[in-house]
């Protein structure tokens, strides 16, 4: 029996995967998959998202709600110098949040105004990857969180971090600080530090700071795996973005156009 190049290197494939199959599988689904896939929430899990409707968000563009309160409540520091700005909930123009979702014939309003941003809790975080004491890390529900205890101050998050959503204490923030919650800590200098979904609030079966003081009800939170969710009835009604979706991250904050 003879067997041609292409029916041989086959077989040779076939082979090769059945004798290292038990150890090469686990590396295709990283432990931040999860397991519905990257982008896509396990069924009967939970992982959290957020959508932001930017139609609503438009009705007061001066608003600052939402950043705020999250700075309130989560002892972000405020500082004169724009080079020692700590974010956590900020506003980017439109083109520089959607770099590649635009073109000119956009409604002007939408191309023009300041788009609410924050750490976008990706389902395929590069931050989590590149840490190197896993002082960031993902839950199961999809929550990207920080350690600030094990922070290094190294950087290497903020490098990974496409959207910008990660902010390094180069000065003592413990004394920027407007109004303490004594309810939340803070943090010292040298580590970085962004968005942590009110993780604290979530234990307590409250939504997120931001999500309550919008006073126009532009921002919408739940659990993306349950499809009667909040979110999840809105995505299935209204057409929604992400940022650079093409990067492969897969964000979990959605805006409506």
């Amino acid at each position: 029996m003879t067997v041609d190049r292409r029916t041989f290197l086959k077989i040779a494939g076939l082979g090769a995967l059945g004798t290292t199959g038990v150890y090469s599988l686990p590396v295709l689904g990283s432990p931040e998959s999860g397991p519905g896939g990257h982008g896509v929430p396990a069924p009967g899990g939970t992982r959290w998202g957020m959508v932001i409707d930017l139609a609503a968000c438009r009705h007061d563009e001066g608003c600052r709600d939402c950043i705020e309160v999250c700075g309130r409540v989560h002892n972000v520091p405020h500082h004169d110098d724009p080079r020692h700005e700590i974010k956590w909930i900020w506003k980017v123009p439109y083109p520089e949040a959607f770099p590649m979702q635009q073109h000119e014939y956009q409604e002007p309003a939408l191309l023009g105004m300041a788009v609410p941003v924050m750490c976008n809790h990706c389902d395929n975080p590069p931050c989590v990857r590149v840490c190197p004491t896993q002082a960031t890390w993902k839950r199961s529900d999809g929550v990207v969180m920080m350690d600030w205890h094990r922070c290094i101050g190294c950087r290497y998050c903020m490098a990974a971090c496409p959207y910008g959503s990660r902010s390094f204490n180069w000065v003592e923030p413990r004394e920027a600080l407007e109004h303490q919650d004594p309810g939340f800590p803070t943090r010292t200098r040298g580590v970085v530090e962004k968005c942590n979904f009110c993780e604290e609030r979530l234990a307590k079966n409250e939504l997120p700071a931001c999500v309550t003081a919008c006073p126009h009800g532009a921002l919408t939170f739940g659990n993306l795996a349950d499809p009667d969710s909040p979110v999840r009835r809105i995505l299935a009604g209204r057409m929604a973005i992400r940022r650079k979706p093409s990067l492969g991250t897969h964000p979990e904050i959605f805006y409506l156009v």
